[in-house]
């Protein structure tokens, strides 16, 4: 059983500057819920309670958020608001949630490597902070399942638009299932002619221990950090992975246009934002 996640969370959040120059891109919100609530939230659905975020300088606002606040729970309190009292005792009382900084930004691969003395010899999870994955059967909760089977390393992919592979990881390997692929490959970023398929690395893994000696030996990559990536393909040489095509809709927030999106979808789901939205849009596109 997975018991233990990491939560990558130290990146500068650069796309979405000016916002993000004294708030966390992880803090963003998708309507009133930062995306990184929606994560942590993730780990819960799925059975884990034990929580490493991974986070940087700057990033002080994820520690508090998931801290408890007596003075807002009090003014709750005194305003007989039970329904924002609870919403507040809810997040503080989510998961057991630790942190760690990663003083100097040298990659995901670098930020993993943190989690060694946390996750010790267990297996364990990483979802990256700044991605929702919208599914009736959470995404991670999906690849425990198939870890418990096949006992081997996983990593969560999606099927992209042959013209959109350039833009992500691409796995190649043998179809054991609908959903299940062993690999052989794994390419970050290829030309349309040079991918190996249209699976793309989705933001979510399931690892074990064996990744830590080899993080602390591989050599800086792209952009002069140390990437996960690359650590993978050197564990892929002496230890299978697995890729599991996962049911539901990833939602990449580190991208402005597909941050509107999501929140768009994500209000049309709630019956308060619902009708009145749904009308306010049909009006834009009339007006256009």
């Amino acid at each position: 059983m997975i018991k233990k996640a990491v939560i990558p969370a130290a990146g500068l959040g650069t796309r979405f500057l000016p916002a993000t120059k004294a708030q966390p891109k992880e803090m963003l919100p998708i309507i009133d819920t930062p995306v990184i609530q929606y994560v942590v939230q993730e780990c819960v659905d799925s059975g884990i309670e034990d929580i490493l975020i991974i986070s940087g300088k700057g990033k002080r606002s994820i520690e508090d958020h998931f801290d408890r606040n007596f003075e807002l729970e009090a003014r709750f309190q005194e305003k007989d608001d039970e329904s924002l009292f609870n919403q507040l005792r809810h997040i503080e009382n989510m998961a057991h949630i630790h942190f760690i900084r990663q003083k100097e930004l040298n990659g995901l691969g670098d930020a993993i490597y943190h989690a060694r003395f946390h996750c010790g010899n267990e297996p364990f999870a990483v979802l990256l902070g700044d991605t929702i994955i919208d599914s009736v059967i959470p995404a991670t909760q999906q690849m425990i399942d198939t870890f418990e089977q096949y006992r081997q390393p996983i990593i969560a992919v999606e099927n992209v638009p042959a013209e959109k592979v350039s833009r992500y990881g691409i796995v190649g390997g043998t179809m054991i299932s609908k959903k299940l692929l062993q690999l052989n490959e794994m390419i970050e970023k290829p030309a349309v002619d040079k991918a190996p398929s249209t699976l793309a690395v989705a933001g979510r893994y399931i690892l074990t221990p064996d990744i830590f000696p080899i993080l602390e030996k591989t050599p800086r990559g792209k952009g002069n950090e140390i990437q996960l990536t690359d650590a993978l393909r050197i564990l892929l040489k002496h230890h299978g992975i697995m890729a599991q095509i996962i049911e539901g809709k990833r939602h990449d927030l580190g991208d402005k246009l597909e941050f509107l999106k999501t929140t768009i979808e994500f209000a049309l789901k709630r019956d308060e934002f619902a009708k009145p939205l749904r009308e306010f849009l049909k009006q834009i596109i009339r007006e256009k």
